[in-house]
């Protein structure tokens, strides 16, 4: 795999340090923009602090892993586009700071008229240096019921352009010439951090905003504003039910439901809370201004933007995705409604004895196929040939991609190799539509009609979306290598 912090000139500043200068720059206008997310990385600070203090297991996977020194940078984002062309320039700036389309989420079927992708980092090299991530949605125009207001809402998007001439410009020199300077990189990040600043004047008068609003919150969101500011960020802790109580100590008002699987021993994939949305004053174009000079709004309010958090635990694979995707869908079934506030502790009881049944300890999830770990030699292999020997016997005529779980069971049952999960980097349809609805409050389809389509949204994107399990696959395989190159046979 190709390690996108590698500089393709010495006078190029290299991607990582791009994205990661313009995740904090992101960082520092949100905070400016909504004050209360501040207070959320503070509390996430002070937990995190907590959680290595008195659990010195998980500081210790940590350091093995190296996620230790990432941790108080972890950041994601989520904006929303309304356009093709909006889409397939986004690509092309986020490919500048080394950020490429992962995943492909369709969240029509949760009642969210949008699919969607992720864009971040692809090896564990890149991810260590700045794990910045940003889950990025597609409105899709034809879900919207009327005909007329679809083609009022076509119209309006046009009519926009949500990049400046600057960014343009310097995402054509970075494919030109194959990188940006320290010079062009810091005026890239000023010119690209506009695309998401929040702007409180909208280019649509109040009665077509109240119309879109009525037909989905979302479209409203996407279709009623200058561009695509930034909805939330999302600091990572390691005690996400910790958080959920310091919020509501702080008088934070949080969601009732953590999204994802229950509190467990090894967390798996994503768990993810927010406090709620704030309504924010914003002016409305007065439509039939008689003076073409000067621009008048009126006044109302728009509801969307929130703070999330998140805590991520280890990558699932095919085999632990569809028993994770088979108990949370019989936990929704046995609640027999959309989990939300009132029913908040049932869900909760439910969800988790319904995951009794998947295993919660590392070794029986390696042991069984249902996650992805990396692997290292332990110490004592380090100070021994016969480990070594015993390691390089076992796999040094074998496909790394392909080396069966009892062989690296075995290994690791004679202390040869030991194993760290790979965190997830992803996300989760089924909760990234469950923090969308609790923020939009107001009713909404449970679901849409229609279709979707990957090779439509990688037609819009104008390239191919990276498969998650590969990049997983080929991280874990990457590990062996690297276990194989150490030894000194």
């Amino acid at each position: 795999m190709k390690n996108s912090s590698v500089s393709p000139d010495k006078d190029f500043i290299c991607s990582d340090d791009i994205r990661h200068d313009f995740s904090m720059a992101m960082s520092a206008m949100y905070q400016n923009e909504v004050p209360l997310y501040g207070d959320l990385v503070d509390l996430v600070s002070d937990v995190n602090a907590e959680v290595l203090t008195t659990h010195p297991d998980i500081k210790s996977q940590l350091l093995h892993t190296g996620e230790i020194e990432r941790l108080s940078m972890e950041r994601h984002g989520a904006i929303r586009l309304g356009t093709a062309a909006e889409l397939s320039m986004l690509r092309r700036l986020f490919a500048v700071m080394g950020m490429h389309p992962v995943g492909y989420y369709d969240l029509a079927p949760a009642g969210v008229p949008v699919h969607s992708t992720a864009f971040r980092a692809l090896d564990s090299h890149s991810l260590h240096k700045s794990p910045f991530r940003v889950f990025t949605s597609l409105l899709r125009l034809d879900l919207i019921a009327d005909e007329t207001l679809q083609q009022e809402a076509t119209a309006t998007l046009a009519q926009r352009q949500i990049f400046t001439t600057g960014v343009i410009e310097l995402i054509e020199v970075f494919e030109a010439q194959g990188g940006l300077t320290t010079e062009q990189a810091d005026q890239f990040i000023q010119e690209a951090i506009e695309t998401f600043r929040w702007h409180d004047k909208t280019p649509v008068a109040k009665a077509l905003y109240q119309r879109l609003l009525n037909q989905h919150p979302l479209v409203a969101d996407v279709v009623g504003f200058k561009g695509p500011h930034i909805n939330h960020l999302t600091p990572r802790t390691l005690d996400i039910d910790a958080v959920q109580q310091g919020m509501q100590a702080r008088d934070i008002p949080s969601k009732a439901i953590i999204e994802g699987p229950p509190r467990r021993a090894c967390p798996i994939l994503l768990r993810q809370t927010s406090f709620k949305a704030l309504q924010e004053a914003v002016g409305f174009k007065v439509a039939n201004n008689s003076d073409a000079s000067h621009e008048e709004y009126e006044q109302g309010h728009h509801t969307a933007r929130f703070g999330e958090i998140e805590q991520r635990g280890v990558a699932l694979t095919q085999k632990g995705r569809a028993l994770y995707d088979e108990l949370l869908a019989a936990a929704r079934r046995q609640l027999g409604a959309t989990p939300n506030e009132d029913n908040a502790a049932q869900y909760n009881q439910i969800l988790t004895k319904v995951f009794t049944a998947f295993p919660d300890d590392y070794q029986t999830l390696h042991d069984e196929g249902l996650a992805y770990f990396y692997y290292q030699l332990t110490d004592s292999t380090l100070d021994s040939e016969d480990g070594q020997a015993l390691l390089a016997a076992t796999l040094t005529n074998d496909d790394l991609n392909k080396v069966t779980n009892a062989k690296l069971t075995a290994l690791i049952n004679d202390e040869v190799l030991r194993i760290e999960p790979i965190v997830y980097e992803d996300f989760l349809p089924v909760s990234a539509a469950g923090i969308f609805q609790s923020n939009l409050q107001e009713a909404q389809p449970s679901q849409y009609d229609g279709y979707s389509s990957q090779q439509e949204f990688e037609r819009d994107l104008g390239a191919a979306i990276y498969d998650e399990m590969a990049l997983y696959e080929a991280m874990q395989a990457q590990s062996l290598e690297q276990c194989l190159s150490s030894v000194n046979i």
